[in-house]
């Protein structure tokens, strides 16, 4: 018995052009090795899709892949994650299951006031398979005490869980202050718990679970993932013995420097230096930096020389994180209010008295903020989004 374990594959996740399509080049990767490969079936725990409605490109990759997969024989099982739906409960994977290209495991009934989930029994390996919907904010975990757990843990044969929630005993330390629920609430007995959710390559095992995992991301979907992860991967699973696969599309090379009490022009040397004589020959740069500068701005960092230097040295995408770079001139407003509102107000005025605005602009940029804070409405097209803010805000400016 030969199947493969996948999550978060978050396909269309990046807002970079060049970095969504990478999630889609994972995803098409992955469905390959399984063709190749002949598993019997494929676990998809959650977040196909970074959102519930993907664009048409994203969705006629994935459709195409998963007709191959059909096509070859191969069985899919997938379980909605907290990025799969959509407030008014409209699901691309609905779509995709009444057209036969796999199988939502994640299905039951109340009986007797429990939750009484569904096996559905793959008809090759005759292995059962189950799980529990993730949803955002970790809302699902007020399903799981109503779960009829005695009954699953009762079934009979070769078994499977999936689940798209956060395990307490799996949490990383720099994730210690997530939200999470203990093994204890999966049902005990299963041969294999299929998790999601959390983007972390983790395993975990005792003798009621002899096998609860996390797969990690298909394609890192932030900059720290990147820098953690280095690449996406997935687990290949054959006679339940365990074989993680990594998917290294391109080479990293990351930048993490203190620079406390340096200038920029002295910083913008320092990279130089990190960067000069580097093989970056498509390879995803990612640059951090923190600390305070002792002279000069964020802005002041030549970062366009930087770039422009790695670009040169063959660097397919370059970024950068500058959240914990201080300057002298532009100091951090500690802030203790009690709504979202206050806190605008108050850093409005603090930074725009460093900034030297005017006081009678200030409304301009409340007004402002409120603009940009605005959502995409379900089924609108970017680029009709991206034109009713650009709309609402020359008309914020013209009013001013």
């Amino acid at each position: 018995m030969k199947f493969v374990h996948m999550a978060d594959c978050h396909i269309g996740g990046w807002r970079d052009p060049k970095l969504r399509d990478i999630s889609s080049h994972a995803f098409i990767k992955t469905i390959d090795f399984c063709i190749r490969e002949k598993v019997d079936f494929v676990l998809i725990a959650g977040d196909l899709f970074n959102t519930s409605l993907p664009g048409i490109e994203r969705l006629k990759i994935v459709t195409e892949k998963l007709k191959q997969l059909h096509d070859s024989g191969i069985a899919c099982y997938v379980i909605p994650g907290s990025h799969d739906f959509s407030p008014s409960g409209k699901t691309m994977l609905d779509v995709l299951e009444s057209a036969g290209l796999f199988v939502n495991v994640a299905r039951g009934k109340i009986v007797h006031e429990k939750l009484a989930l569904e096996f559905t029994i793959d008809p090759k390996t005759h292995v059962k398979i189950t799980g529990m919907i993730g949803k955002k904010g970790g809302l699902e975990k007020k399903y799981y005490p109503h779960l009829d757990k005695e009954k699953l843990e009762s079934e009979k044969g070769e078994k499977i869980f999936m689940f798209h929630s956060s395990i307490t005993e799996m949490k990383p330390k720099d994730l210690k202050e997530m939200d999470s629920e203990p093994v204890s609430i999966l049902p005990r007995g299963f041969n294999y718990y299929a998790g999601g959710h959390v983007h972390i390559v983790e395993k975990y095992s005792d003798k009621d679970y002899p096998a609860v995992i996390y797969p990690g991301p298909l394609f890192p979907n932030n900059i720290s993932e990147l820098e953690k992860l280095h690449c996406g991967g997935f687990y290949f699973i054959e006679n339940w013995n365990l074989k993680y696969i990594p998917l290294e599309i391109f080479q990293t090379f990351h930048v993490n420097l203190e620079v406390k009490d340096k200038s920029a022009n002295e910083v913008t040397e320092m990279l130089e230096k990190e960067i000069q004589h580097k093989k970056l020959n498509n390879a995803i740069v990612t640059i951090r930096l923190q600390g305070k500068l002792s002279k000069g701005k964020q802005s002041d960092v030549d970062f366009k020389k930087i770039f422009s230097l790695c670009y040169a040295a063959g660097a397919y995408f370059v970024m950068k994180n500058t959240a914990k770079l201080e300057s002298v001139e532009f100091e951090a407003v500690m802030i203790n209010q009690n709504s979202v509102e206050d806190i605008e107000e108050t850093l409005i005025q603090e930074h725009a008295g460093q900034q030297t605005l005017f006081k009678e602009r200030m409304g301009i940029v409340k007004d402002l903020m409120k603009v940009f804070s605005q959502e995409k409405d379900e089924g609108e097209r970017s680029f009709d989004f991206e034109r009713r803010i650009f709309d609402e805000a020359e008309k914020v400016v013209k009013g001013n």
